[in-house]
C-alpha cells in the first residue's frame, strides 16, 4: 500500500481553504487523515472530502499532533502564531500568507520555477502572492533563454483575492446599482462594482502599495536574481475570479516574439492562447477553474530594443494560491 499522509488545512472554511480541500481530492493526493482547522466561530461546521463530511476543529497549539503537513491559509497573524507550534510537533508547514515570504530562512516556491528550493526548508515553506505566482511561471522560460533586466507590471485583480466577503460585496453592489441604488463599500475603500481601484493592501512610504512591493520582492526571490528591476501597479477590478496582468519585459539579450511563443508553448504550467486575428487571447471568464496560466498578446515592444509585451491570466484561487501550495506538497512527497 502506498504511503499516506495526515494533512491539516488551517482556514478550512475560507475561500482558499475550500479550494485546497477540493484540489487535494482532484489530484488524488494520498491523504490518510484530513484535519480541517479554523477559528472557534467556524468549529463544528463540516467540509466535504472524498464523499465524507468531516467536522471542522478549532485551531489550537495542539492541533498538529500526528500531522505530517499543514496547509495554512488563515491570515498572516495566524501563521505567525501557529506555524511554530506545528513545526514543534514535527509538521511541515506550507504557508499561503505573506508572513514568511521574505524571511531569508524560508524558501518561497513556485514548483515550475524553483522546485528544488522546497527541499531546503526548516519546517516552513512560503507560497507566493497570487499575482507573483502566475507571473513567474510565464517569465521563467524567457529568463532561462535570454535573462531579464527589467519588468513593468500592471495587474487587474479579481475580488476573490480579498476573500468571500469581497465576492459578496461585488455581487450586492452590482445588483444595487442596476436597480438605481448605491451601497456603501465595506471591503474596499471605494465601491468596486463598475469601477477600477488602483489600491490593493496598504500604501507604503514610497507611494507603492504593499501588494506592489510584494511583487517586487517576491519576483526577485523566486527567480533567484536581485538584479532584475521590477515596478508594479496593482488594480482591483470587478471580476469574481482570475487575475490578469499586462507585462512589459526588457530582456538582457534580444529575443523575438515568435521565439517567446515557442518557449511558452513548451513550458510547464503555461497555455499559450494567442490568435489575435480571431480575437483569441486569455480572458478571466475562460481561465476560471483552470490550473494553467494562459499567456497571449505576445509581441515585440516597439519602444525599446530588447522588449517583449505579453498578457497573462491565472486563476488566483488555484495557481495563485491553493494549487501552488499542493504542487509544493506533491514535490515534497514524490
Amino acid at each position: 500500500m502506498s504511503t499516506q499522509y495526515n494533512i491539516a488545512v488551517v482556514g478550512a472554511t475560507g475561500v482558499v481553504g475550500q479550494e485546497l480541500i477540493k484540489i487535494l481530492e482532484e489530484r488524488k493526493v494520498p491523504v490518510g487523515e484530513l484535519r480541517p482547522l479554523a477559528s472557534a466561530r467556524s468549529a463544528g461546521k463540516t467540509v466535504k472530502f472524498n464523499d465524507t463530511h468531516i467536522e471542522v476543529q478549532e485551531l489550537t497549539p495542539d492541533s498538529f499532533n500526528g500531522i505530517d503537513y499543514a496547509l495554512f491559509s488563515a491570515g498572516g497573524a495566524i501563521s505567525e502564531e501557529f506555524c511554530p507550534h506545528a513545526v514543534k510537533a514535527g509538521t511541515v508547514c506550507i504557508d499561503n500568507t505573506s508572513h514568511f515570504r521574505m524571511d531569508p530562512t524560508v524558501p518561497l516556491v513556485v514548483p515550475e520555477v524553483n522546485a528544488a528550493d522546497a527541499h531546503k526548508h526548516n519546517g516552513i515553506i512560503a507560497n507566493p502572492n497570487c499575482s507573483t505566482a502566475q507571473l513567474v511561471v510565464a517569465l521563467k522560460p524567457i529568463y532561462d533563454e535570454v535573462g531579464i533586466a527589467r519588468l513593468v507590471i500592471s495587474t487587474y485583480q479579481s475580488v476573490s483575492g480579498a476573500g468571500n466577503e469581497a465576492i459578496f460585496e461585488l455581487e450586492e453592489q452590482s445588483r444595487a446599482l442596476l436597480n438605481g441604488q448605491e451601497l456603501a463599500p465595506e471591503q474596499f475603500p471605494h465601491p468596486i462594482a463598475f469601477n477600477a481601484i488602483p489600491h490593493i493592501d496598504k500604501f507604503t512610504e514610497n507611494g507603492y502599495t504593499k501588494e506592489e512591493m510584494k511583487m517586487v520582492g517576491e519576483t526577485k526571490k523566486i527567480m533567484g536574481d536581485d538584479t532584475i528591476a521590477v515596478t508594479a501597479t496593482c488594480v482591483r477590478i470587478p471580476v469574481f475570479i482570475c487575475h490578469s496582468e499586462s507585462v512589459n519585459i526588457k530582456t538582457r539579450k534580444k529575443i523575438s516574439a515568435a521565439r517567446v511563443r515557442e518557449l511558452l508553448q513548451a513550458a510547464p504550467g503555461v497555455e499559450v492562447v494567442d490568435d489575435v486575428a480571431n480575437n483569441v487571447y486569455p480572458l478571466p471568464r475562460a481561465v476560471s477553474g483552470k490550473n494553467d496560466v494562459q499567456v497571449g498578446r505576445i509581441r515585440d515592444d516597439i519602444s525599446q530594443e530588447n522588449g517583449i509585451e505579453l498578457w497573462c491570466v491565472g486563476d488566483n484561487l488555484r495557481k495563485g494560491a491553493a494549487l501552488n501550495a499542493i504542487q509544493i506538497l506533491e514535490e515534497l512527497i514524490k
